[in-house]
């Protein structure tokens, strides 16, 4: 008997939330130069609406969308083992089998289709959470806190030895390169790979980019499996799942905001102030910003709570929906971005500044709360989903409500 998987609809509401918030950050890599992702002089008109714009994302947005749902995968990932296990099924494979075939979709992702990829890290660090899943709530946090410690001590590390390199040493040329203000040729190198044809940047990234997966692994895994065990311990806690009360998730939201938001403000401000500085930003993508990540992501899952257990409403049904498709939500638009972006699509890679990306981010959000309830009204799993479903049950899954229906009578 098939039958359809019960959801937790706060659940999908944060992940769907998580995962708009996400193409809002990975738009400026999608359409420009890899530097603009973190730095606003790096690429295009720098004027003071474009900064303005910068800080907003960063103070809000930025590794926050990716903190959020780093805590909902460890939540999921709890999920399905506890009900494996409640049906009598090996929980410890169906968990491996589903990391094992979600690294491929995610190393497939990278190589052949978009190089942001978050998924391969996310299956490695989902294999070592597995090691906790028994763990009371108060020992994950205590784990998840001290893997944080352990992330920002690497950061630190990284930071120390990067500024105190040589100023015209490889390091600082890749410094400036990825966090500064890139030199004209190295601009240029990046438009005519990213406006030229679709074989040449499979071949850069199978090429020059070949161990960029494992790098994320080693300089985010602390930071990721830190985030996947509060969000489990957020899950047995009932905070994840609308268990709270309502002044519960208030006094969570001022903790948040309260330590959160002035951290970022006053690295933004700072940021601002050494004239987005290389050095600066890397220390804001790295160090600098990392304590402020965790507080202001709690921050937003206690406010997105408050109005996810506000009642049934049109808007948070199909937010709900984005969130039970949200694989599909998440390389669906690797695929459109590229296809609008790249030279074998309509070749728009650099030539549109921020605020014109930012329409682009709201259409397709307004396409993703559409189409995910048109699917979901028909389907069981996302398009995306059904893949890894049926690949990591070594067999094709039933995916229509038809089919669906037929099974379980």
């Amino acid at each position: 008997m098939t039958a359809t998987p019960q959801r937790l609809p706060t659940l999908d509401g944060l992940r769907g939330l998580a995962v708009m918030g996400i193409l809002l950050m990975n738009i400026a890599a999608f359409a420009m130069p890899f530097a603009a992702y973190f730095n606003p002089l790096a690429y295009g008109a720098a004027g003071p609406a474009e900064i303005a714009l910068w800080m907003v994302e960063f103070v809000l947005v930025d590794g926050k969308m990716r903190a959020i749902f780093s805590l909902l995968f460890g939540a999921s990932l709890l999920i399905v083992l506890d009900r494996a296990r409640a049906a009598g099924a090996d929980g410890e494979r169906i968990h491996f089998r589903r990391m094992g075939w979600l690294l491929a979709i995610g190393l497939a992702h990278f190589y052949f289709i978009w190089d942001g990829d978050i998924l391969s890290l996310y299956a490695v660090a989902g294999c070592a959470a597995w090691f906790f899943a028994e763990a009371p709530p108060r020992d994950l946090v205590r784990w998840g806190m001290l893997l944080l410690v352990l992330q920002g001590a690497m950061f630190a590390i990284l930071f120390a030895a990067v500024a105190g390199g040589a100023p015209d040493g490889a390091s600082w040329i890749d410094l400036q390169q990825g966090y500064g203000i890139p030199p004209a040729d190295a601009i240029a190198r990046e438009l005519t790979l990213h406006r030229g044809p679709y074989l040449p940047q499979v071949v850069h990234r199978l090429t020059d980019s070949t161990m960029v997966p494992l790098v994320q692994m080693l300089m985010f895994g602390p930071e990721t499996l830190g985030l996947m065990l509060l969000g489990m311990a957020g899950l047995r806690s009932g905070f994840l799942t609308g268990g709270w009360s309502r002044a519960g998730y208030v006094r969570a939201a001022l903790i948040g905001y309260g330590t959160g938001l002035p951290l970022s403000l006053l690295l933004a401000a700072f940021c601002w102030w050494r004239g987005f500085d290389a050095l600066i930003m890397f220390g804001a993508a790295m160090p600098l910003g990392l304590p402020a990540r965790p507080f202001m992501a709690l921050g937003h899952i206690a406010l997105a709570m408050i109005w996810l257990t506000g009642g049934r409403s049109a808007l948070r049904d199909r937010v709900a929906a984005a969130g039970r498709v949200a694989l599909s939500n998440y390389l669906g638009p690797s695929l459109l971005m590229t296809g609008l972006f790249y030279g074998y699509g309509l070749g728009l890679y650099g030539r549109l500044d921020r605020f014109a990306l930012l329409g682009i981010v709201v259409a397709t959000w307004a396409i993703m709360l559409v189409w995910s309830r048109f699917w979901l009204d028909r389907f069981v799993y996302g398009p995306f989903e059904w893949l890894w479903r049926s690949l990591a049950r070594g067999k094709m899954q039933p995916i229509r409500r038809q089919d669906i229906a037929r099974h379980s009578q």
